[in-house]
């Protein structure tokens, strides 16, 4: 298995549009569109946010991560990840097999690989999730209000909750408000969400 950043920009939108699918459910009503519009017309414009997959040794996609980053461009929070995991398919790895044994399902997989080499944080709400984001390789962690827990991968830089930088995000009720202001710009980017849909890549 290997990581590949996502930069063609067809690829890019078909990846982003399929990880927003997922993450919130085809039956999500305007969600998942207002964070592919967002990512895309912000985020992506401002290169202050990733798209990774990791793929197998078919260069099959079986994860995806979007990763943004913070006010101070030092580091990047994991906002969404899938995991694409073809147990469907006949022709399911070895790669797959073996991380699966060792409890990582994909997403957790290509979590563990960033973490390796990128300054990453999770946020976390849930003792399942604190666990499942440690196997992962993500073993520091600061309390937040309200029960959060901020998981810092080992080349993050932050020591405590007060110093981590302020992480960027899309705001979705922005992002509606100027679908209902513009429905050109509604139909382009449902058009293009419906597109990237349809044109997932098999391979990377």
């Amino acid at each position: 298995m290997k990581v590949v950043k996502i930069n063609q920009p067809q690829q890019r939108e078909a990846c982003l549009a399929r990880l927003c699918a997922e993450v919130y459910g085809h039956q999500a009503g305007i969600a998942p569109l207002a964070t592919f519009a967002g990512v895309i017309g912000v985020l992506f414009k401002q290169d202050a946010a990733r798209l990774l997959a990791l793929v197998d040794d078919q260069s099959r996609p079986i994860a995806l991560a979007l990763l943004v980053s913070d006010e101070a461009g030092k580091s990047m929070s994991v906002v969404h990840m899938v995991s694409l995991d073809p147990d469907a398919d006949d022709q399911v790895s070895e790669d797959v097999v073996k991380a699966k044994a060792r409890g990582l399902n994909p997403a957790l997989r290509l979590v563990a690989e960033l973490a390796m080499r990128a300054p990453i944080r999770v946020d976390v709400v849930s003792d399942a999730d604190k666990a499942r984001f440690s196997a992962a390789g993500i073993q520091r962690w600061l309390k937040g209000p309200g029960g959060l827990q901020v998981g810092l991968g080992p080349k993050h830089p932050s020591t405590s909750f007060k110093d981590l930088p302020r992480a960027l995000t899309v705001d979705q009720k922005s992002v509606v408000a100027n679908f209902k202001q513009d429905k050109a710009l509604f139909e382009d980017y449902k058009n293009r969400f419906i597109r990237g849909l349809e044109s997932f890549p098999t391979t990377l």
